[in-house]
């Protein structure tokens, strides 16, 4: 179990005010409000999470990062943002085991074959799928091009990609619809 002295605010409060005395409310009220929680908080990980070796070290990123923000400001009640605070762990560790870079498999021919792999019937039609895959997104215009990997194959919300090609999130989303539907019909359109 973490102890709230193990964890600081150094990164979340900024360095002109006094952390000590933020220290000692905010250790009470983790110790009050958090630590309680850490039962039904280890149920909630060990239902989202498959690896049970995780999961402590699961609940302690949870239990950082529901101090830091404390550090901030304490959020009342504690109970429905500790566990907000975990799906979202959840979600962001799924997502991030889960990211394949395009770049990473640009030719799939030069990629190794594993013992466990189907026969080379499936993999020779996986790679002509995917070459399929990479000659349609190159047909995209630029943007939705963009678009679309960022959202489809990096992960990314729409929000992080209005962010990154600083465009409206409205836009993100006509972009991503135009270009999964052009798509759509490359493939299912008979569109050469």
């Amino acid at each position: 179990m973490a102890e709230p002295s193990d964890i600081s605010c150094e990164n979340a409060v900024p360095p002109d005010m006094g952390k000590g005395l933020l220290a000692a409310p905010i250790n009470a009220w983790f110790v009050r409000e958090v630590l309680p929680l850490e039962e039904s908080l280890m149920r909630f990980l060990r239902r989202g999470w498959r690896n049970d070796g995780d999961l402590e070290d699961l609940c302690h990123d949870v239990y950082v990062l529901v101090y830091q923000a404390a550090c901030k400001e304490i959020p009342h009640p504690a109970k429905p943002f500790v566990f907000t605070v975990a799906r979202n762990l959840l979600i962001n560790r799924v997502k991030r085991e889960h990211v394949v870079s395009i770049e990473a498999v640009a030719d799939p021919d030069t990629l190794g074959i594993a013992l466990d792999e189907p026969g080379p019937d499936r993999n020779a039609m996986a790679r002509q799928e995917l070459h399929l895959l990479q000659a349609a997104l190159g047909r995209l215009p630029q943007r939705w091009r963009e678009v679309v990997i960022m959202k489809k194959i990096e992960g990314l919300s729409r929000p992080e990609i209005s962010a990154r090609l600083n465009i409206a999130e409205a836009t993100v989303s006509q972009h991503l619809a135009a270009g999964m539907a052009a798509l759509a019909d490359i493939f299912h359109g008979g569109k050469s």
